[in-house]
């Protein structure tokens, strides 16, 4: 009974902080768990049956909700499963309780099944590990302390927001039934790390500058707003919403280049996908500041050299940039997106960045929140797609395409939302087909990209460097599988689509309705997708140099 009452506790503690989701997968050993997660009505529960699966779940769950969400899986296998969501969700900063269930010390290491080391199984990706051992009763003062202690710590109010672990070890008989649980004691208040060693943002001044500020993962909306209004030109990742879209092009004109090297680049939270502007940034060599209030700031190429605290804010003039140069930025992208506009009206079959171009334009409209997968989809959003006015989510933290299925299904639970992944995205998560939103409501709507292989690879060096056949094999690694019929056969509305149009109306049809629609949109090659890349960023750099923007 004290094991019961051990987890009963735990989720009576985590549903006063706030906790509203719980992902399970069926397992012996985390029975106590489970049952005690079934016994809460303010819980709503999904059971996924691959623990990979759940924990991007999960992590999709916490995205769309900004709220921790606990992952329960039983000993073994099932806890390593999960290496990869934690992975993800640590470099995201995306708040996860990972609660593993373990056998007690006296079955480790005598052969007992389904047995590993789980102690500190996720190194140094969580933000606290935990393992009390099998509960006791004269032990249950810690209980509420330690449900509160992984609350805090993934939610962020103890450093940055990010996955915990605890595992916890049961022994047989695993069902029973609780007793009363002990008391709640005053609540402890954790107090939010601050940069309080960096100077405010309010002892900036930029006055009169011309600003470039780039913004990735961690920015949201109002605060691009916020950088918009002090003029200065926010260039983002497939997750900025309202950030000018269509840099990458310009960028490629040294001429447009040249004349929009900024007096000063502002950073905030992650990086974008774009190797041009990175490339950009490290040439023209301006002045770099940090800013923290977006969350961790990424640096890869070591350029910032000056750091503040806090967000930028339209009423503290001193933040208040040159209009012009704003505006040259505004010109430029405005015709890029008025010939964009131009190629939506008039072509009919499919290409990649026309099919990004209408899952954001869907996206905007409906309001629908869009999940895009790495590699080619993430690329052709941010760079060729207007600006995103819907929330917008990728795992950018480790960039893999592992779980992004689940994760859209994940964003979709109460709500809708719409993915575009590659063929070989959903292939390595089609586990997440499996249970599909799991009964719970909502209308997902999943775009995948059927080229017939890993499309990013064909912009790599190794596709001119290598014969074609050892290239395909290794790296192009197409699959022949019907991806329709593979939606079809875990019970899912599927259909393929050859056309813009086509495409559109299979959106809107499934964002109308329940549960998960894949629409399976057709495309040229992978090497005539290289070419068009190539012919649009050369239209790009022309048009730029005539307009003179």
């Amino acid at each position: 009974m004290a094991q019961a009452t051990f987890a009963a506790t735990l989720f009576d503690e985590w549903i006063d902080a706030g906790l509203c989701d719980v992902v399970l997968s069926p397992g012996s050993r985390s029975t106590p768990l489970v049952l005690a997660a079934a016994e809460r009505e303010e819980l709503t529960l999904h059971v996924r049956i691959d623990e990979r699966s759940a924990g991007f779940f999960a992590l999709g769950r916490a995205l769309a909700t900004e709220l921790p969400v606990v992952v329960v899986v039983t000993s073994g296998t099932a806890a390593a499963e999960l290496h990869a969501c934690v992975a993800e969700a640590d470099l995201s900063y995306v708040p996860l309780i990972v609660v593993t269930a373990d056998r007690p010390p006296e079955l480790h290491g005598v052969g007992a099944p389904q047995t590993i080391e789980q102690g500190h199984l996720y190194g140094p990706m969580v933000r606290l590990f935990e393992e009390p051992g099998v509960a006791r009763y004269d032990m249950a003062s810690s209980w509420r302390p330690l449900a509160e202690r992984l609350w805090h710590f993934a939610q962020g109010l103890v450093g940055p927001a990010g996955p915990v672990h605890l595992n916890a070890a049961f022994v047989e008989p695993l069902v029973a039934t609780p007793l009363d649980l002990p008391d709640r004691e005053e609540e402890m208040k954790s107090p939010r790390d601050v940069d309080e060693h960096l100077p405010d943002i309010e002892t900036f001044d930029v006055a009169g500058q011309s600003v470039l500020c780039v913004v990735g993962r961690g920015t949201d909306a109002a605060v691009i707003e916020e950088c918009r209004q002090l003029n200065w030109v926010v260039l983002g990742d497939v997750t900025a919403q309202g950030s000018l879209p269509y840099y990458d092009a310009l960028l490629r004109s040294s001429d447009f280049a040249s004349r929009a090297r900024p007096d000063l680049v502002v950073r905030l939270g992650g990086v974008p996908a774009s190797k041009v502007l990175a490339a950009q940034l490290r040439a023209w060599n301006v002045r770099t500041v940090g800013v923290s209030g977006a969350g961790f700031v990424a640096d890869p190429d070591h350029l910032i050299h000056e750091s503040y605290a806090g967000l930028p804010h339209r009423d503290y003039a001193p933040l208040v940039a040159h209009h012009d140069y704003a505006s040259t930025w505004q010109r430029a992208s405005d015709d890029v997106g008025e010939w964009l506009h131009t190629i939506d009206d008039n072509e009919t079959l499919l290409n990649e960045p026309l099919i990004a171009r209408a899952v954001v334009a869907a996206s905007n409209a409906s309001g629908a929140s869009l999940v895009v997968g790495s590699s080619m989809p993430l690329r052709d959003v941010e760079w060729w797609t207007p600006s995103r006015l819907s929330a917008t989510y990728a795992n950018r933290g480790v960039n893999g395409i592992d779980g992004v299925v689940s994760t859209v299904l994940g964003v979709s639970v109460g709500s809708t939302a719409l993915g575009l992944v590659g063929d070989l995205t959903m292939l390595h998560d089609v586990s997440g087909l499996v249970d599909g939103l799991g009964g719970a409501d909502g209308s997902c709507v999943l775009v995948v990209i059927d080229n017939q292989g890993g499309g990013i690879f064909s912009f790599l060096p190794q596709a001119t460097m290598l014969e074609r056949e050892q290239f395909e094999r290794l790296f192009g690694t197409p699959r022949a599988h019907d991806l329709e019929v593979v939606a079809a056969a875990f019970g899912h509305r599927s259909i393929s689509v050859t056309t813009v149009d086509e495409l559109r109306h299979a959106i809107e049809e499934g964002l109308g309705s329940e549960g998960l629609s894949v629409v399976v949109a057709k495309v040229p090659s992978r090497e005539e997708n290289v070419t068009l890349h190539q012919e649009w960023n050369e239209h790009v750099v022309s048009l730029v140099s005539r307009s003179g923007a």
